[in-house]
Parts: structure tokens; C-alpha cells; sequence
């Protein structure tokens, strides 16, 4: 294609006119007129340029002619010309040169009513381009019907980094349905009166990102988004930007995008506060490893690049830095993006999520019936939160209800889901083509691993694969404007169909390539240092799913091979050698709650939150969704004997990463350890909407339904599963409502393997501690230790002193840093010399104790001098006794 140059490039009649109107002008001058004329222009700026003065500081009048054309354009430059001789107080030189140009070119405002007539015609262009939306099966339906609305939480509520704690409210009040208000308040003003420049919409993969930003778009050249603000907006696909090897600009870039080449790209550039871009999956596939970050950014608009070199630019505002920019990408972005605004795509709330059902289907009954099996089954109701995921579930539905089968036993897991999507459409008419789909495997890996999304009609004639079924049925076609002729690409319909094919080529036999590579190809993706690549970290799902015993009989009956033991040895040794590295024991360093940090690192917290986002992959978390995807329980129990203590910390436990964590709780092996530091307790609980009669009756009535269940519910309801060994569980800085304590106090009860229990700074009130007391207490509660810090009321603390002589099975106590006033010490000392008490040890280590209750304490020890109470003015050294503790 050929490029579009700077301004003064364009419109070569109209850059002649305009050159001969300046210099007719600029002749008139004196010598100190035309100096103090340079002088003025180097000030002067329009669309973000300038003349550097190194062209202005000996410029003749022919020469100035030529750099204003060159740098603004031919009309632009007119205009710019006319307010600098203004400046310079030659007036009556400027009015001739306007008088002059509207005789020869007509009204010197005709570049604004060109803008401004094409902004219509460019609106009326992206209604028509962008109204329907091609699925994954190249079915194209209008995106009105498809699209339906999905959990927006705007920046303080989404992340790790908020506050910890539980959230009870109900989720629309923290994360708003993305409706036209919500859209709008993207860029809205924050409380300094601010307004972003850069919006950053994260999520991950198909959780809808590019569905919303694809409705922005539509919505607003539909006029019912940013009114007034924006002039024109843009969509770039960056994974299609960054595969291009050829070098365009960006005024390039919206050109392709116009309904014509007509299109008035130097004034439409000329005021960037005017604009919006669009550009979605900025983090998918990185052009190589580095290329993004390695690259200068691009800073001019008309400057050929690199897609890499504009993409930064456009990111790090050293291209066009008033221009509104909107980004999509999954949980981590990157680091040149500068003060973004973020908000986290959620998915469907429940509503929509059985909207989307009914949508789809288009017989009501149908709908009924495939949404019952799914709200029957909680693991896929959960995936069902994914609006692709949720695509490829209907479309299984529908195709097995068609035949008669019954999929709900196994549609549990997204590689299970993705696996019957595949080999359904391989039996529904695409026979024979095993031998073609293993080749798409090695395709898909190959691109994986090199972080390439586009394939060129060369890539796949290697194959063999150009004009196969397979080509059709999931790679979609894309004709690309090339230099000399059209160039034609492939890639597959979703980047995570390319991920997931890339998984199930390491169970597929190549013949083609030896089993070194494919053993080389698999440290990739499981590298010895044990951490999961960020970009492969869904491709490394996949192929743990692909690793059952289950999935693995569905490959070998539809493929017709063998699947090698080899590879699930490997995925074994590669979790189980996570417990002797960094990534299995947190992936970020926390400090633990209560400790200070300086205003400094705060500052700089702030500040890195702040300038940008960097790549957090939740290793440990990664790790429990690999083996959540297996859903073979002797795997997982192996697999777990590697990890002694899984931490997770500052992670919002959602309802599927809870699904996740509570499965493989509910089989891991004795002694296994579970530590969740500052964690967020995300409640996904909806409103239901009553009539008015409803709600005047709901005070008069008595309410007996149980009280809901927390957040927590699936966790303590997988500790107290038969077969979980989990022997210890710590919470610390995990803010506790009353629900999750009312919950924890009954798992303690029914727990067959938890013997030590820790609360750390988890904000318990006085209820909660109660409940959790009658759970110590309970008669079937096995927990030999408690440690508690601080927070707790005093007298809280004295009714759990006193559950000590009830709970049997309690021999250590760990009051670190509590507060304990003379009452409770004496209380505390009655307690102890009571004989039904079985304490051994007591710690009060960093706890204020008067004069009074160290004597009390010290005549408690005398008699009992099995009794251990750790304390720095008791005698005895600390550490020793602390190691005791520790030892218990």
C-alpha cells in the first residue's frame, strides 16, 4: 500500500498554491519583519508540531514556504502562517495573504467543513463495517443481538492491591453492568476534576474484552458515547499491528480504516485531544520476547515504523500525547503504559449470563433446557462467567441436545469443554482429518512459542494444510494490503484456540519432528526453574487438562494413536518441583501484616502502581488451575506431596478461583499446609428484585431461610471432605466477616485432618470469635494449635480462655501481641490450673503484662511445670520456647 506521507506530501496542487501564497507573503517582509516573524513561528504549534528553530534560525522566505507546508500541511500551514505574522504585528501582510488565499482557494475554513462532513461519512462507514461481528464458527451475527452485558469494576476495585477483606455487598454495586453510562464513565473526571488520557480494560482471555471494545466503537458512531469529546475513534488490532513485518505509519493506520483514501488524515491528526484509539490485545503475543519494550517509540504521526515502534509510541504518549487512548488486555499489560485508569472485565453476572443463554438459543424451550443442565452442574455454571468459554458451552449444548446425548457429566473443566467443542466438529462432517489436525497442532505450537498469532499462505502449504477442513473449519482467511499485491494471513478464530491446539500437539505423535524437539518444545513450557511462563500459562491448562486419564482415552479413540506416558510424568515432576523454588511459596514478596513500611516505599508503591502495570502472574495459583484442569484426584494427590505449604497472597479469591483452591484442598495429602496472606474474600451475591407487595410483606414476615452462605463456603466445606488432608491453615490479614467465621466454626467440627489453625490481624468481631470458640470447642474438633494476633476485644479473648477446659484436643495457644489487662490474666490463670485443662504451651510473646500477672503466670508454671508459657520477663529463653511451639 502505498504510505501516506507527512502533510505537505498530500494534495500536490493545493501544496504548490499554498507554497506560493506564503512566499508572495513572506516577500513583503523587511529583514527585521521576517526575523522577528522566525522568531514568532517557533513557537507556533498545531496538531502537536513544530519547526525545530535549527530550521527556522537562517530560513529565507522561499525556505520558510517550504518547511510550513512540510511540517503542517498545505491549509494548515496557510493558517498558521496568517496568526504568526498577526503575532509578529504585520497585519496587514496577514490580511492580504487571507484575502489572497480566498480568491484562489476559496473560504479558508474549507479543511474544517472537509473534517467535519467526513466525520459523518466516517461515522455512517463504522456503523455499516462493524454492526455484525464474525463468530468462531465464521457465523456472523449483528452485534446487537450477541452482545450482552458484563461486570465492569472501575479502578480501587479490581486487582490485588485493594484493600483486603470481604466484600458482602452485592456485586453490581462495586462492578458495573456495561451499559452506555458505564462506557461513558471510562474516561470520566476523577475527583481532582482529571480526566484520563488512558483507559486500560483487563481480563482474562475471552472473559469479553474485545466484544465491549468492539461496542464502544459502535456506540459511539451511533452518537451515544462521548459526545462532544471525540471526533473520531479508531479500532487496532495490535496482535494483527505487531505481525506485520512491513513498516507503516499511523496516519497510515487510520486510513486504512476510512471508507476512501479521500479521507482528510492531516487535520483529522491535527487535533489528537479529538481522538480515540481502540487498541485491543496490546499484551496477547508480544511481537518476539523484548521487541515491544526494545523498540524506540515512534513519535511522529507520519513517520513509516515498525508496528512494535508505533504501538509504543501511541502507549508511552510520545506519540500523539493528547489522544485518548482505550486498551484492552488480559491480567498484566505493558510497562510503557503512563498513569492508565484501569477497570477489570468481570464477566457475566448471573443475570446476563442466563440472558446470554436465551439469546442464543432461539427457541425458548431449548434455552430453558441447556441453561437447567448447566445451573445443575456449579463447576460449569462457574466457566459459564466467560463469555467464550460460555459461546463454546451453548454450542456443545446444542449440538449434543440435537442428537440426544446428555454432555452435563462432562462438560466440567474449560480443556474438557474446548476437547468435546473439537472433536464434535471433526464427527459432525470433517472425518479424515486427524492426520491434518496434528499438523494444526504443530502449527499452532510453533506460533505459540515464538509469540506469533499470523501465518502466512506459506506456512501453511509447508503443512499441506492450504484448502483442508481444518483450514476452514479454525482458521479464519484475512486479505492484508501489501506493497506490491495483497497479501493473504491466517490465524486461528481465537487466540486461545491456537493455545489450546498448541497443548494438545505435545499429545499427538509427530513423525516429522524428532522426539528431541517435541522434549525441548515441552521445557518450554514447563521450564526447570519451575515458574510458569506468563504468555503460556493457559496453553500450560490445557495440556494438564489433556493429561486425565479421561481426556487422554478421548484423544487416542479420535485420533487414532497413542498417547505417551512421558509427558504426565513430566507435568508431574514439574509441580512437584515447585515446592524447592520461589514460585509455590508466593509470588510476590508481602510484608506480613502489622509490620511498618517507611512513607518512602509507600511513595514508591504508589508511584509503580500508578505509572505502570506489570506482568503478575499468580504462580501458585497457576499451578492449582493446572491441577484443577486434570480433575483426577490420585494426580492431584501426588502432584501435592511436592508442596508442603501453598501460599497464596494478595490474590482476590473469586468464585472460581475458590472452585479451584477447594478442589485440590479437597484431595491433597496429609500434613499438607495452606496459607492465605492479605487475600480478598470476592462474594458474588446478586440482588433479586421483588414487587412491591413482596416488600411490604418482607417486614411483617419471619424470615426462615438459612442465613447465606460466604465466600469461604467452598473452602470449609472441602476441609471437611473425608479423604482431605490439610493440617494446617493459616489467614492472615484476610479481613473475616461473621458468615466466614460462622462457616470456619463449622468445618472445625467435621474436619478429619486439621490440627493447627491460625487468624493473624484478620479483623474478627466479637461474634465471629464466639462462633469460632463453639467450633474449638466442639467435641470432634481435632485442632492441637491456635494462634491468634492481635485485634481481639479483650473480653472476646476471655470467652475463648475459657473454652479451654471444653476443647480436649487444644495444647497450644498462641496469643502473640494481644492485649491481656490484669482481669484476663487472672481469668487466664484460673483457667490453666483447672485439671481438665490440657494446654501445654502458652505464648504471649510481645504482650504488655503488669507486675501482678507475672506473678500469677510464674505460680501458674510452678504448678504445673509441664506447662510452657512463653514470655520474655518469665525466664527461659525465648527462642528455645518458640521452637517448642514450633516443634508442637
Amino acid at each position: 500500500m502505498e504510505g501516506l506521507g507527512a502533510p505537505g506530501c498530500s494534495s500536490e496542487p493545493l501544496a504548490t498554491a499554498a507554497r506560493e501564497l506564503l512566499l508572495a507573503a513572506l516577500e513583503d517582509l523587511s529583514q527585521e519583519q521576517l526575523k522577528r516573524f522566525r522568531h514568532k513561528l517557533r513557537d507556533a504549534r498545531a496538531g502537536g508540531r513544530g519547526i525545530p528553530w535549527g530550521r527556522l534560525e537562517l530560513a529565507d522566505a522561499m525556505d520558510l514556504a517550504e518547511q510550513l507546508v512540510h511540517f503542517y500541511g498545505p491549509e494548515p500551514a496557510l493558517d498558521v502562517a496568517r496568526k504568526t505574522l498577526q503575532r509578529a504585528d504585520v497585519r496587514d501582510v496577514a490580511a492580504r495573504l487571507k484575502e489572497q488565499r480566498r480568491q484562489r482557494l476559496g473560504t479558508g475554513s474549507s479543511a474544517m467543513i472537509s473534517v467535519a462532513e467526513y466525520r459523518k461519512k466516517y461515522r455512517e462507514h463504522v456503523l455499516r463495517q462493524h454492526a455484525k461481528v464474525r463468530e468462531r464458527n465464521a457465523r456472523s451475527v449483528r452485534i446487537n443481538r450477541r452482545f450482552t452485558k458484563l461486570l465492569i469494576a472501575p479502578e480501587g476495585t479490581a486487582g490485588g492491591d485493594v484493600a483486603p477483606g470481604t466484600t458482602d455487598e452485592p456485586q453490581e454495586e462495586r462492578a458495573r453492568r456495561s451499559d452506555t453510562r458505564t462506557f461513558n464513565r471510562l474516561f470520566g473526571r476523577d475527583e481532582e476534576g482529571q480526566r484520563p488520557l488512558t483507559v486500560v480494560l483487563q481480563g482474562p482471555a475471552g472473559i469479553g474484552k474485545t466484544m465491549a471494545a468492539k461496542k464502544i466503537l459502535l456506540d459511539w458512531a451511533a452518537g451515544k458515547l462521548y459526545q462532544g469529546q471525540v471526533d473520531f475513534a479508531f479500532f487496532v488490532p495490535c496482535r494483527e499491528l505487531l505481525a506485520n513485518p512491513g513498516a507503516r505509519s499511523l496516519a497510515d493506520l487510520v486510513l486504512e480504516q476510512c471508507p476512501d483514501r479521500r479521507a482528510p488524515v492531516p487535520q483529522m491528526l491535527a487535533q489528537p485531544d479529538r481522538l480515540l484509539f481502540i487498541l485491543d490485545g496490546v499484551d496477547e503475543l508480544p511481537a518476539p520476547p523484548g521487541a515491544l519494550e526494545a523498540a524506540a517509540p515512534c513519535t511522529d504521526p507520519f513517520e513509516a515504523a515498525s508496528g512494535a515502534r508505533v504501538l509504543g509510541g501511541l502507549l508511552s504518549k510520545a506519540l500523539l500525547p493528547a489522544a485518548r487512548l482505550l486498551v484492552t488486555a488480559r491480567a498484566a499489560a505493558p510497562g510503557r503504559l503512563r498513569s492508565p485508569q484501569c477497570a477489570e472485565v468481570y464477566g457475566f453476572s448471573d443475570r446476563d449470563r442466563k440472558k446470554y443463554f436465551y439469546r442464543f438459543f432461539e427457541d425458548e424451550r431449548g434455552a430453558a433446557r441447556a441453561y437447567r443442565l448447566v445451573k445443575e452442574n456449579q463447576t460449569l455454571l462457574a466457566l459459564c462467567f466467560v463469555p467464550f468459554v460460555c459461546w463454546i458451552v451453548c454450542t456443545v449444548l446444542r449440538q449434543q441436545l440435537a442428537l440426544g446425548h446428555d454432555p452435563a457429566h462432562t462438560l466440567r473443566t474449560a480443556t474438557a469443554v474446548y476437547l468435546l467443542f473439537v472433536t464434535s466438529l471433526l464427527d459432525g462432517g470433517a472425518g479424515g482429518a486427524q492426520a491434518e489436525l496434528r499438523k494444526l497442532c504443530g502449527l499452532a505450537r510453533e506460533g505459540t512459542l515464538e509469540r506469533r498469532a499470523r501465518f502466512t499462505e506459506q506456512d501453511l502449504g509447508r503443512l499441506q494444510l492450504r484448502g483442508s477442513p481444518v483450514q476452514t473449519l479454525f482458521l479464519s482467511k484475512k486479505e492484508l494490503p501489501g506493497v506490491l499485491e495483497t497479501e493473504v494471513a491466517y490465524q486461528f478464530a481465537d487466540l486461545s484456540f491456537q493455545e489450546f491446539f498448541a497443548a494438545l500437539s505435545y499429545l499427538l505423535p509427530d513423525e516429522r519432528a524428532p522426539e528431541s524437539v517435541a522434549a525441548r518444545d515441552l521445557e518450554t513450557l514447563l521450564p526447570r526453574d519451575g515458574r510458569p511462563r506468563a504468555h503460556l500459562a493457559l496453553t500450560t491448562r490445557f495440556l494438564f487438562g489433556l493429561l486425565s486419564t479421561e481426556r487422554t482415552r478421548e484423544i487416542e479413540r479420535h485420533f487414532g494413536c497413542t498417547v505417551s506416558a512421558r509427558v504426565k510424568q513430566d507435568a508431574l515432576r514439574w509441580v512437584q518441583g515447585q515446592g524447592g523454588s520461589r514460585g509455590c511459596q508466593g509470588f510476590e514478596a508481602v510484608e506480613e501484616p502489622g509490620e511498618e513500611k517507611g512513607e518512602e516505599a509507600d511513595e514508591e508503591d504508589e508511584e509503580e502502581d500508578g505509572e505502570e502495570l506489570g506482568e503478575d502472574l499468580n504462580y501458585p495459583l497457576e499451578v492449582l488451575y493446572c491441577l484443577y484442569e486434570t480433575q483426577e484426584e490420585a494426580f492431584v494427590g501426588h502432584a501435592l506431596r511436592g508442596l508442603p505449604e501453598l501460599v497464596l497472597e494478595r490474590v482476590r479469591l473469586n468464585s472460581m478461583h475458590l472452585a479451584v483452591l477447594s478442589y485440590c484442598v479437597s484431595h491433597c495429602p496429609a500434613g499438607q499446609a495452606l496459607r492465605l496472606v492479605r487475600c480478598g474474600l470476592v462474594a458474588v451475591r446478586q440482588r433479586k428484585k421483588r414487587s412491591l407487595v413482596q416488600r411490604l410483606q418482607g417486614s411483617s414476615r419471619t424470615n426462615t431461610k438459612p442465613p447465606p452462605a460466604s465466600p469461604l463456603h467452598p473452602l470449609c466445606k472441602a476441609m471437611a471432605e473425608p479423604q482431605c488432608g490439610l493440617s494446617i491453615l493459616t489467614l492472615s490479614g484476610c479481613r473475616l466477616s461473621d458468615a466466614v467465621c460462622r462457616d470456619l466454626a463449622e468445618a472445625l467440627g467435621t474436619a478429619p485432618a486439621l490440627t493447627e489453625l491460625g487468624l493473624l490481624h484478620c479483623g474478627l468481631s466479637e461474634p465471629g470469635l464466639r462462633m469460632l470458640g463453639q467450633g474449638l470447642a466442639g467435641p470432634a474438633c481435632r485442632v492441637r494449635v491456635l494462634r491468634l494476633q492481635p485485634g481481639a476485644h479483650p473480653g472476646v479473648l476471655q470467652y475463648l480462655v475459657s473454652l479451654l477446659r471444653l476443647s480436649p484436643a487444644l495444647t497450644t495457644l498462641d496469643l502473640s501481641g494481644c492485649q491481656l489487662p490484669p482481669p484476663a490474666v487472672t481469668y487466664l490463670r484460673s483457667i490453666l490450673q483447672q485439671p481438665g485443662c490440657s494446654l501445654k504451651t502458652l505464648s504471649l510473646a510481645a504482650v504488655e503484662l503488669s507486675d501482678q500477672s507475672l506473678q500469677e503466670l510464674r505460680a501458674v508454671m510452678a504448678a504445673k511445670p509441664d506447662l510452657v508459657i512463653v514470655h520474655s520477663a518469665l525466664g527461659g529463653p525465648l527462642e528455645t520456647s518458640l521452637e517448642t511451639i514450633s516443634a508442637l
